[in-house]
């Protein structure tokens, strides 16, 4: 929805379009808040939010289950991973999980 008699968007999903539309245009946020009559720093708020949203969105990490096998192990190791190219990811014991959620996303990007 637009206000009547203007084309300044009004709601946050139209708010995220306009932000959208600035990324994707390779023209700077001051150009783009002319051209769209916008204040520049409501554009620039607009922008960091849909960044801000995005960046969470990639932070999340998905959990897969995980199957146990009774080999012996060869050395204390707590926590293998093994990632969907076949990669083996060994931690020793006390290792920060946060750590290994945050490297197994980077891998698999």
């Amino acid at each position: 929805m637009t206000l009547a008699g203007t084309s300044k968007p009004v709601e946050k999903q139209e708010w995220f379009q306009v932000a959208e539309a600035f990324e994707a245009s390779g023209l700077t946020q001051k150009e783009v808040s002319a051209q769209r009559g916008l204040r520049l720093s409501t554009l620039q708020s607009w922008v960091y939010r849909r960044r801000r949203q995005h960046a969470r969105k990639a932070q999340q990490v998905h959990l897969l289950p995980v199957e146990m096998s009774a080999v012996a192990q060869v050395s204390p190791v707590l926590l293998e991973v093994v990632l969907t190219s076949g990669a083996r990811l060994r931690f020793p014991v006390g290792v920060d999980v946060d750590y290994v959620a945050r490297l197994v996303t980077a891998l698999g990007r």
